[in-house]
């Protein structure tokens, strides 16, 4: 059963109508694949925060035109009869193209009050668990039990890690083994550096599916996670080679355009935001970037503040930015793009947390709406695994192919066996499923660490729950930052200070991880975190 990325304008009214023009779009423009399954009417339901009857009326109507297929047993699917290929004329337009789409619709997100939901059920039975008392089954993506004994480097690493123990060890099993049973001898050769064909073909479909985005496999290269995506871009950008000289590079920050010199040959001036997370600042600068902080509000991103600060790049998370789990608002999505269409900037796209959401509407990315200016970088890291080390970029066939190029000089491509198997895995539906059983667990994990955090530290005022791994919890002004932050991972949080990250003064704050931590621990947690950061 697939994810389906859909834009509703919930300001417009008659949804259902949306709903049924967004799916006959999605199937016109080869978004929706024939004999493709749709999501259950209950399961979309839920997705967009609305009752079932607004969903099943949509489903109904599409039935009736031809465009979808719907038996007892096998549930609804794209009619064979209804698909074509995308024309040029659709990609002009954009696969977000439509009455209640483009970068101005509004969203109005449900009510963000946080919630249970259902645990996953036994059906989705997986892989055993090694216990004191020897291997036992536990659901993926189901918390720990009770006895279960956690040790602390289960989760107390980064913030942004997801959780490892509920990796689908069965079915990437099988996957691998289906992959390998069909291989034929020479693709375990030396291939495309940019990525098996079959890997990128499911991946642009899936992308356009669920992320509203506007790529074929052609425009798509296949890396060892967006941190590599990232660094080969920004090196395509400013004309390096893999192997390109960096010595002199100033490694300061740049505030503003006036006081920054002209980067050197090589190098490139690269807004990005402010708070970031430091760890990508290094890879950055040494791809060539000259840094330039931009800030971030409550709508992301100020889009203002690129004026003048002589950027040709600028690098986001929209769909929720780290650390504060902002979105970019509608508004400002809108500015950004008119803002690199005028200026012929690339705007490069770090899809972070975008398989995660809560209690919003789903967001499409920016790369739909303007795919000759932005760079899409994506990968597995946080849906399955960082250690996997597959990630892509989606970008103008210019950078494709410098990218393709530049993988090819560094390290002739990514893992075989490991890309045919994320292959099978997204065709065969079971990417899909994971992310649904893994989207109930970590809600479940978020509400457990938000009530928590309200009932033992409510001097704490928590953001960014709507979405993602983690939360931002701003401190009270007294507080010392890092001394809290220390305590938070002695108690066994995943936290970091988010100070270190401002390039702007700010109230103290940390970043808290959940997903590593499980529920029956978390009031434990927290309270001794209450006794030590007092």
């Amino acid at each position: 059963m697939a994810d389906l990325h859909l834009t509703i304008d919930r300001e417009a009214g008659g949804i259902s109508g949306q709903i049924t023009r967004e799916l006959r779009d999605a199937v016109r423009r080869g978004r929706l694949a024939a004999g493709e399954r749709l999501p259950a009417s209950r399961e979309l339901a839920r997705d967009l925060g609305l009752s079932r009857g607004v969903v099943v009326e949509a489903y109904e109507q599409l039935v009736a035109e031809g465009f979808l297929i719907s038996r007892v047993g096998v549930g609804t699917r794209v009619a064979p009869a209804a698909c074509r290929a995308p024309s040029a004329r659709d990609s002009a337009a954009g696969p977000a193209a439509g009455p209640a789409a483009g970068p101005a619709a509004g969203f109005t997100a449900p009510d963000p009050a946080v919630t249970g939901a259902a645990a996953a059920s036994s059906a989705d039975a997986g892989p055993a668990v090694a216990g004191p008392a020897g291997p036992r089954e536990r659901p993926e993506g189901g918390a720990a039990a009770p006895g279960e004994p956690v040790p602390e480097c289960d989760y107390t690493r980064r913030p942004t890690s997801p959780d490892l123990r509920s990796f689908p060890r069965e079915r990437w099993t099988a996957a691998t083994r289906r992959a390998l049973a069909a291989l034929p001898a020479d693709a375990l050769d030396y291939g495309d550096p940019g990525g098996v064909s079959e890997l990128r073909e499911e991946l642009a479909a899936y992308l356009r599916r669920v992320r509203g985005a506007d790529v074929t496999p052609e425009n798509l290269v296949i890396v060892g996670g967006v941190a590599q995506g990232l660094n080969l871009t920004v090196q395509a950008l400013a004309g390096r080679l893999p192997a390109g000289d960096r010595s002199g590079a100033d490694l300061s920050w740049f505030v503003d355009g006036g006081a920054a010199p002209p980067p050197g040959p090589g190098r490139i001036r690269l807004a990005v935001e402010d708070p970031t997370g430091l760890r990508q600042l290094p890879l950055l600068r040494s791809a060539g970037a000259d840094p330039v902080a931009v800030p971030v509000d409550e709508e992301g991103v100020e889009v203002a503040a690129l004026a003048g600060t002589g950027v040709r790049a600028v690098l986001l998370t929209p769909a929720h930015h780290y650390p504060t789990g902002v979105v970019l608002s509608p508004r400002r999505r809108a500015e950004l793009i008119e803002w690199a269409t005028a200026t012929g900037a690339t705007v490069l796209e770090d899809d972070y947390d975008a398989e995660f959401r809560f209690d919003r509407d789903p967001v499409g990315c920016l790369q739909g709406l303007a795919p000759d200016r932005v760079v899409l970088a994506g990968s597995v890291s946080k849906s399955l695994a960082p250690g996997l080390r597959l990630g892509w970029v989606a970008a103008p066939p210019e950078i494709a192919a410098a990218v393709r190029l530049a993988r090819s000089e560094l390290d002739m491509g990514s893992p075989v066996l490991e890309q045919y198997a994320l292959a099978d895995f997204v065709r065969t539906g079971a990417y899909d499923r994971h992310l649904r059983r893994m989207r109930r667990e970590y809600r479940i994990r978020r509400d457990a660490l938000v009530r928590a955090l309200a009932e033992h530290l409510p001097e704490i005022t928590v953001r960014g729950v709507s979405a993602g791994l983690h939360l931002l919890a701003e401190l009270p002004g007294d507080w010392d930052e890092p001394a809290v932050a220390a305590a938070a991972r002695q108690c066994g949080l995943a936290a970091e200070p988010v100070g270190p990250m401002r390039r702007r003064p700010g109230p103290p704050a940390l970043v808290m991880g959940f997903a590593r931590l499980p529920v029956h621990r978390t009031g434990e947690v927290i309270r001794a975190f209450a006794l030590r950061a007092r």
